[in-house]
């Protein structure tokens, strides 16, 4: 962009980890409508406060009814949507914190997007995989229902595609494990990773 020159902080995110005392990086959990991301993003942020880190969770909804309120679920506003996610997850990791993200994000392009923000080891993927029939059967909001009957259009899954990760770095399959053990195999990876010390 012309006319724009970033200011070079003196404090840094290596500064503020150290502070922190803590490796900053951001989690992205991708899946379906109802697959159960908030839930085990409230779960593990919940674990890791309880380890002493110090998280922040961006959610899906929670953005939509603010900071992405001006949005539609049009393809193109979609994009945008986590476009500016990724912006502020990035930038969460820059101030520190352990950064989880609850997102559909259902465009393969835009996740990898996300990527390239942060630096190696600062990025993973986290493909919560639920069958649709049990995200609908769940519909904890009716929203499968409406888009079944017409009433929500380009519903991702129903009427709008959900590109499914190809190589996630951690994948958990639902229908085979309670959110609880969910959030047991994420803070295992997290420490064979070296970015917590326990789980």
């Amino acid at each position: 962009m012309k006319n724009i020159t970033p200011f070079s902080h003196t404090i840094n995110k290596k500064n503020r980890g150290e502070l922190l005392n803590q490796k900053p990086f951001l989690l992205w959990m991708t899946g379906l409508s109802a697959s159960g991301k908030s839930t085990i993003a409230d779960l593990l942020e919940k674990k890791l406060n309880s380890l002493g880190y110090c998280t922040y969770t961006l959610d899906g909804d929670n953005i939509r009814d603010g900071l992405n309120s001006d949005l539609s679920f049009s393809n193109e506003d979609r994009v945008e949507n986590i476009r500016r996610i990724g912006e502020v997850g990035a930038l969460f990791v820059d101030a520190g914190l352990i950064t989880i993200c609850a997102f559909i994000s259902p465009f393969e392009e835009d996740r990898l997007m996300v990527r390239s923000l942060l630096s190696e080891n600062e990025f993973f993927e986290v493909y919560i995989d639920t069958p649709i029939a049990i995200c609908e059967e769940r519909d904890p909001k009716g929203i499968y229902k409406k888009a079944r009957s017409g009433e929500i259009r380009d519903f991702t899954g129903i009427d709008s595609p959900y590109e499914s990760p190809k190589n996630p770095d951690i994948h958990i399959e639902t229908h085979k494990f309670s959110p609880e053990e969910a959030v047991d195999i994420i803070a295992s990876y997290l420490v064979k990773k070296k970015l917590i010390e326990k789980g």
